[in-house]
């Protein structure tokens, strides 16, 4: 076959069947010849690396671009979404917490772990760090991507830019095209990205070592399982009116796949932000929901602080009523919010949950290491449900308002 033939064929083959041929790809060579593995995982890291560098000034340029040239007569939609984001995560806690109770996990907890960085010690440390993270110099907030930081700048300026000429905001708007295109570049390697990362994580990890906490894992990914596929269709029902599942399916298929493996929600804007764009939705909304939902809309990190406190709860065999509960979901869907501003994510959050059972923080820091071992499967499927609801709930809204006009 000719290289142009072979390109032919490729362009005329679905992103999705071919990164779907590379995770296959990636397991049966972690399998077949595991030596090999690890000289392919440059592949991964490139594309990790390569998306990582690319999401800050993407969401950046794009949020000023969407802002700076929005029309006052065009309708907002990011408020119905605003309030999808919360209702599904504290939806997802809700869920984590009828599954613990269900079905009650045992943990081995014998020594203390030891962790790079602090965990908050109260709701209110959490809330400082995303205060904080609002007003961050704009070049540190791009460099250290803190979406949080660029959000803030990135409206700020482009409603500064609504004043400026109109050759200005034209040219804002080129460079935000210019940057989609590289954008499109970066996700086309995503099939030998996707190769590189399962050889690597299946010949590293393997399942031996997950074996022994299979229980756990069985309910954190039920959790999981029940929000994609149960909670957030009637919550797309609710707003569109109409089988949900088709958009379900198409979320979780192109965006959760590789959120899987990319696990970053950050990392996985780019590829979001490219569905929207296929799924035909408003530009001037998805520009904003997309990078706003990789910080604050965390229903899978709701699942994980929820089922991992009351482990240890059960463990140390606590007993929790429906006051605690409830009060345990609520702490859960405000810490998940705040997650992306804390160092280490879903996992360091778990310390402060504990702490509404009185649970000692050496112990809880057990449960922070427990975490970690499993992290190989929870953070991967954490990141998939997060991601993947950004754009969900985004086209949900999206639709709702265009059938209504």
């Amino acid at each position: 076959m000719k290289l142009n033939d072979f390109f032919n064929v490729l362009n005329r083959t679905s992103l999705v069947v071919q990164i779907f041929i590379g995770l296959i790809a990636g397991v049966i060579l972690a399998l077949v010849m595991p030596a090999w593995a690890g000289k392919i995982e440059i592949l991964g890291q490139l594309f990790i690396t390569a998306l990582k560098s690319v999401a800050p000034i993407l969401v950046f340029v794009l949020v000023t671009a969407a802002i700076s040239n929005y029309d006052s007569n065009q309708p907002n939609h990011i408020k119905p979404i605003l309030w999808l984001y919360l209702i599904g995560t504290f939806g997802a806690a809700v869920v984590a917490v009828i599954a613990s109770m269900m079905f009650l996990s045992q943990l081995v907890l014998s020594q203390a772990a030891e962790t790079a960085t602090a965990p908050p010690t109260n709701i209110a440390d959490v809330l400082n760090t995303l205060v904080l993270s609002v007003v961050d110099n704009p070049v540190k907030a791009i460099a250290n991507a803190n979406f949080i930081g660029i959000l803030a700048w990135a409206i700020g300026l482009g409603i500064a830019l609504r004043h400026a000429s109109e050759t200005t905001r034209k040219v804002v708007n080129d460079l935000s095209d210019g940057i989609g295109w590289i954008i499109k570049g970066v996700i086309r390697f995503a099939p030998l990205g996707i190769f590189g990362l399962v050889a690597t994580t299946v010949a590293d990890s393997g399942l031996g070592a997950l074996l022994g906490y299979a229980h756990l894992l069985a309910v954190l990914l039920g959790s999981m399982l029940v929000v994609a596929l149960v909670i957030n269709p009637l919550l797309v029902w609710w707003k569109i009116r109409c089988n949900p599942y088709p958009l379900v399916f198409i979320c979780l298929r192109e965006s959760g796949i590789t959120a899987f493996f990319t696990r970053s929600s950050a990392a996985n804007i780019p590829v979001n932000m490219n569905l929207a764009k296929r799924l035909n939705l408003d530009y001037a909304t998805y520009s904003v929901s997309i990078p706003l939902g990789a910080t604050i809309n965390m229903a899978g990190a709701a699942c994980t602080i929820s089922v991992l406190t009351l482990a240890a709860a059960h463990t140390l065999g606590i007993t929790v009523d429906f006051g605690s509960a409830l009060l345990l979901c609520v702490i859960s869907a405000i810490c998940a919010c705040g997650a992306s501003g804390v160092a280490g994510g879903s996992l360091l959050l778990i310390p402060l949950a504990c702490s509404l059972f009185n649970i000692d923080s050496t112990i809880a820091m057990q449960v922070v290491a427990i975490g970690f071992i499993i992290g190989v499967i929870q953070d991967s499927a954490e990141t998939a449900l997060n991601s993947s609801t950004d754009v969900l709930f985004t086209a949900a809204a999206d639709i709702a308002a265009k059938e209504r006009g």
